[in-house]
């Protein structure tokens, strides 16, 4: 059996309790392990809308996040695909158009206010990630967070701005976008999924 100190050299802790135990902060973080999509167990209406995602990507050695709750998965050309929509004033969406790979990240509920934090700051005003206390990863070259029970590393296939003209239920346009900040929605093929 494996024993690791945590926190208190005074206290010996086996593997199996770790497993469970938050000490200041910061979970003992098992190894992640790749899935296929198809085993991905998780309820994206779940995944998405309630526990909501942290869209990361890398821009000239520098990472930046944002909160999202609005996606979807699904089949699209033969592959597995994420769909993410990001509106124009985003700072991220520098990241994500400047880069061919981003990942999905899916913490559990014990980081709501981390996930209202990162959705609610601009990484152009202050290192959000930093004081977040949230440990950057990478696969390949592709960030994520360690702190995530899920994480779906995407490949971009396709973007497009949304047109106004193409709603076909005029209330979406009023309701969501008064400002006319018009997302541009993003079809990205899912790569790899981690999970613990």
């Amino acid at each position: 059996m494996l024993y690791k100190y945590i926190d208190n050299p005074d206290i010996l802790w086996d593997d199996k309790y770790l497993e469970s135990v938050v000490v200041n902060q910061e979970e003992y973080i098992m190894n992640f392990k790749e899935i296929k999509p198809n085993e991905l167990v998780k309820n994206p209406f779940t995944m998405i809308g309630r526990e909501w995602l942290l869209i990361t990507a890398e821009k000239a050695g520098k990472t930046n996040t944002m909160t999202a709750s609005w996606g979807g998965v699904g089949v699209m050309w033969g592959k597995n695909v994420a769909m993410i929509v990001i509106r124009p004033q985003r700072y991220t969406k520098e990241y994500i158009d400047s880069s061919d790979t981003l990942s999905l990240s899916v913490l559990d509920e014990s980081y709501r206010k981390t996930y209202n934090y990162l959705g609610s700051v601009s990484g152009r005003d202050e290192d959000k990630i930093s004081k977040s206390k949230l440990t950057v990863a990478y696969e390949g070259d592709t960030p994520y967070f360690e702190e995530a029970d899920t994480v779906l590393v995407c490949r971009k296939l396709y973007a497009q701005a949304q047109n106004p003209e193409c709603f076909i239920d005029p209330d979406i346009d009023g309701k969501w976008y008064p400002g006319k900040d018009y997302h541009t929605m993003y079809i990205l093929e899912i790569e790899k999924v981690l999970t613990k």
